[in-house]
C-alpha cells in the first residue's frame, strides 16, 4: 500500500503544480482556471478590471482546495489508512485534514470579505483607489484603454503586463499592480540571460525595470519582459527608462536587421527635392516626416528585377526597413541583406540600394 501512496502524493503533487504553475502547453490548450471558468468570471476584453477581480477571488477558492482534495483521493486510494474514520486514523492524519479545512474557511471567509459593496474590499479595488477617490471610475478607465489595439502587451508564464496609453498594468496570479504613466520613474535594474528558453527554445535576455510611482501610497513593482519587446516597451512609456547601470540590451534579429538597414541606406545615393516641396508625415508611424523615396539605383533603367516606383515619399526609414524585413523569408535571415520586397504602395520590387534617403535642394 505505500508504493501506491507514494505514486499518489507524486501525482498529485504534479497536478497541483500545473494548476498553480500552468505550463505553456496547458494556456495554450486552455487549461486553466481563466479559461475554464470563462463563463463566471466574464470576459477580459470586455471588463478588464472586474475580470481580474473575479479570476483572483477564484483562484484563491480553487488553490485552498488543493489541500483536501489531497486527503479525500488518499482516502479513496489507500483505504488501510481509513481517513475516512477519524476514530481509527492517526492524529497526524486528523492534524492534516483540520489544517486543509481550516484552509478552505479563511479563504472562503477572505473572498466573501472582498465580495462586500460590490468588490469594493478586493486589493485591487483598493489599488485602484489609490489613483482616484472612486474605484470604479479608475477602473473605467483602464477598461476603455485596454480595449485598444494600440497597447502593448508582455507574457511570461503567469505574469502579464500591459501598457496602454495612461497606465502600466502589471497582472499576476493573485494581485495586480497598477501605476499611472505620468506618476512612475522606469529604471532598468537587473537583466538575466539563457542559452535555451521553454518559451521560444532558443537563447533569450529578460530584462527587469522597477516601476516606481510619486503618487503616495502606490508601491514599487518591477516588470520582467523579453529584450526583443524592449524597444516596443519604449516606444509605448512615456517617461525614459533610466539605465545608470549601463546594461547592455541584447538586440533582437528585427533590431539587427533594421540597423543595417538604415546604415545601407545612409551610403546610397541621395534624392534631391525641391525645398519648396513639403514632405507628409510617415502613414506607418504617423510620427515622423517622410525621409526616403524608392528610386531604382541597383541596375540600369531597363534590367534586373527591380522596377522604377513612382510614388511619393510617404514612408521614414525606420518603417520601410520594418516593412522590407516582414516580406522576407523568417526562416533563412541571411538572406535578407541581398532580397527584394515590394514597394509598400505600389508593389514595384526594390531592394536595399533603391532606397534613398531625401534631402532638400539648396
Amino acid at each position: 500500500m505505500a508504493s501506491y501512496d507514494v505514486l499518489y502524493t507524486f501525482g498529485y503533487i504534479l497536478a497541483s503544480m500545473c494548476i498553480v504553475f500552468p505550463p505553456r502547453e496547458f494556456r495554450e490548450g486552455g487549461l486553466t482556471i481563466e479559461n475554464i471558468f470563462s463563463s463566471l468570471i466574464g470576459s477580459e476584453d470586455v471588463r478588464f478590471i472586474h475580470h481580474h477581480i473575479r479570476r483572483t477571488s477564484l483562484t484563491v477558492l480553487i488553490h485552498s482546495l488543493l489541500p483536501l482534495c489531497y486527503y479525500i483521493g488518499l482516502g479513496y486510494t489507500s483505504p488501510g489508512l481509513q481517513l475516512f474514520n477519524l476514530g481509527k486514523t492517526s492524529y497526524l492524519w486528523i492534524g492534516f485534514l483540520c489544517c486543509s479545512l481550516l484552509i478552505v474557511l479563511v479563504a472562503t471567509l477572505t473572498v466573501l470579505y472582498w465580495y462586500k459593496n460590490n468588490w469594493s474590499k478586493h486589493p485591487i479595488s483598493k489599488t485602484l483607489e489609490r489613483h482616484g477617490n472612486r474605484w470604479y471610475a479608475v477602473a473605467s478607465d483602464i477598461n476603455i484603454e485596454y480595449r485598444r489595439i494600440t497597447k502593448f502587451t508582455s507574457i511570461l508564464g503567469q505574469t502579464k503586463v500591459y501598457i496602454t496609453d495612461s497606465w502600466i498594468v502589471k497582472v499576476s496570479t493573485y494581485n495586480m499592480d497598477i501605476a499611472y504613466q505620468s506618476d512612475v520613474h522606469l529604471t532598468l535594474h537587473d537583466t538575466d540571460s539563457h542559452a535555451i528558453s521553454h518559451e521560444n527554445m532558443g537563447p533569450v535576455q529578460y530584462v527587469s525595470i522597477t516601476v516606481s510611482s510619486i503618487r503616495d501610497g502606490v508601491h514599487p513593482f518591477s516588470i520582467r519582459l523579453n529584450s526583443n519587446d524592449y524597444n516596443d516597451l519604449q516606444t509605448k512609456i512615456q517617461a525614459p527608462i533610466r539605465n545608470a547601470r549601463n546594461i547592455v540590451i541584447h538586440q533582437s534579429l528585427s533590431d539587427k536587421f533594421l540597423d543595417a538597414f538604415q546604415n545601407q541606406v545612409a551610403l546610397n545615393e541621395k534624392y534631391s527635392v525641391p525645398a519648396d516641396m513639403e514632405l507628409e508625415q510617415c502613414i506607418g508611424c504617423m510620427q515622423t516626416t517622410s525621409d526616403v523615396k524608392l528610386t531604382k539605383r541597383c541596375d540600369d533603367a531597363t534590367s534586373g528585377d527591380c522596377v522604377q516606383c513612382y510614388c511619393r515619399p510617404m514612408w521614414c526609414r525606420q518603417c520601410m526597413g520594418k516593412w522590407f524585413a516582414s516580406r522576407q523569408d523568417q526562416e533563412r535571415p541571411e538572406t535578407w541583406l541581398a532580397s527584394r520586397s515590394p514597394c509598400p504602395t505600389c508593389r514595384s520590387t526594390f531592394c536595399m540600394l533603391d532606397v534613398c534617403r531625401i534631402v532638400v535642394a539648396e
